[in-house]
């Protein structure tokens, strides 16, 4: 199953809920790799820590390699990279991408990490894709490379606005170039269970018909720890609420 985390809007978790679930996907003895799109590259750093270096082979090299024509080209495998946790895998990020974005969108090279992933579906079992807060070439990559999409939101008013035009890009994306994508859900995250403007726009969107997801993610430092010690949640602390609550989202997505 290839899963695409997707929202336009920055800020609102997208590294976190991928590479977390990713980690969990792993731990519970799936094979798993996660593709990052970001150029920012904060999943690559969240699952490779000090392993991560300036050669390190990744998303860029992939898609470079998708402009030159070559007779031997390097199998997708090759620019995967472990990380330290066992059945989890990167395709890292790097600034590099955002050189190559230009001469990728004019040369049309949109299905070329679908092809690449479909190619790597007998190394892996669950794949997760982290895109830029943009829609951009790499985020219609990914939403057309993609199965399902995850759609992170973040309890406030302009989130909410902005969900409607996501939707409709998710759906322009499935009748254009991808029939088998479907939104598996909206990843209610820092949520804050006491306040009330989160509370009811969470229900105002389940009032809509919305696949909104169980359980909503609470907010908690204890996130920043993990980014800063370049540990998933699953690893740093099991028994953790946040942890919990984002096993009961992994295991529910396994059961949709």
């Amino acid at each position: 199953m290839r899963y695409v985390v997707f929202n336009q809007k920055g800020g609102v978790g997208k590294s976190t809920i991928a590479c977390n679930l990713a980690a969990i996907s792993a731990q519970q003895g799936l094979r798993t790799l996660l593709v990052d799109l970001d150029t920012q590259g904060n999943s690559s750093h969240y699952l490779l820590g000090d392993t991560l270096q300036d050669d390190t082979p990744g998303a860029a090299e992939f898609f470079d390699q998708t402009l030159k024509f070559t007779a031997r080209p390097k199998a997708t495998a090759e620019f995967v990279v472990p990380t330290p946790w066992e059945g989890l895998s990167v395709m890292p990020s790097s600034p590099a991408l955002d050189e190559l974005h230009t001469k990728l969108e004019s040369r049309y090279k949109i299905y070329k990490l679908r092809e690449a992933l479909e190619e790597l579906e007998e190394d892996f079992d669950r794949i997760y894709i982290d895109t830029p807060p943009a829609l951009n070439f790499y985020t219609r990559s990914a939403l057309i490379a993609a199965q399902g999409c995850l759609i992170p939101f973040d309890c406030d008013d302009f989130s909410r606005r902005a969900l409607y035009t996501l939707l409709d890009n998710v759906k322009e994306i499935q009748s254009d170039h991808n029939d088998a994508l479907a939104v598996s859900g909206i990843v209610v995250n820092q949520f804050q269970p006491r306040a009330t403007l989160p509370q009811r726009l969470v229900q105002e969107l389940i009032d809509e018909g919305l696949p909104v997801l169980q359980p909503y993610l609470s907010a908690s430092v204890k996130v920043k720890e993990s980014h800063q010690q370049s540990r998933p949640m699953i690893h740093l602390d099991a028994r953790h609420k946040l942890t919990l609550e984002l096993i009961a989202l992994h295991d529910a997505l396994g059961n949709n």
